[in-house]
């Protein structure tokens, strides 16, 4: 499953969100992926809303990870940035998180190694020409 959204404010990638909110399940890893200032954090805000959460998200850039506990499960907001590999990831408890039923989004996954699962959904920000347009690619496994 492949779906391609063109984005042009925040509204919009809140709606995009809103669609692949529908998606997840306790379990689910969201792989984002795209350069600073894409819109990774803004679509995970996008989800937190579109899963009932009633407190902003934030970017978790200097605490690398934040919780945020939602109606149906924990939506667990990670960016691994700052980490130097997988092994940094293990050691904020990654697994646990996984194991416990939450929902994981992680910004820079490319840092995750071989910990992202093969099931992970998969969310790519472009940048385009125009200065507030992004397209969002949404991938998941068949």
């Amino acid at each position: 499953m492949t779906k391609t959204y063109t984005v042009r404010s925040v509204e919009e990638t809140w709606q995009a969100a809103a669609e692949v909110a529908k998606l997840l399940k306790p379990g689910t890893v969201v792989a984002l992926h795209g350069d600073l200032g894409a819109g990774k954090t803004t679509f995970v805000q996008g989800l937190g809303f579109a899963l009932g959460l009633h407190r902003p998200v934030t970017s978790p850039t200097f605490t690398v990870c934040t919780e945020y506990q939602t109606p149906g499960f924990k939506l667990v907001h990670m960016d691994l940035y700052r980490l130097t590999g997988p092994d940094d990831l293990l050691a904020i408890g990654y697994p646990e998180y996984l194991e416990t039923g939450a929902v994981v989004a992680i910004e820079w996954p490319e840092r995750a190694g071989d910990l992202i699962p093969p099931d992970a959904l998969h969310v790519r920000f472009s940048l385009t020409d125009e200065p507030e347009t992004r397209v969002i690619e949404v991938s998941a496994a068949e």
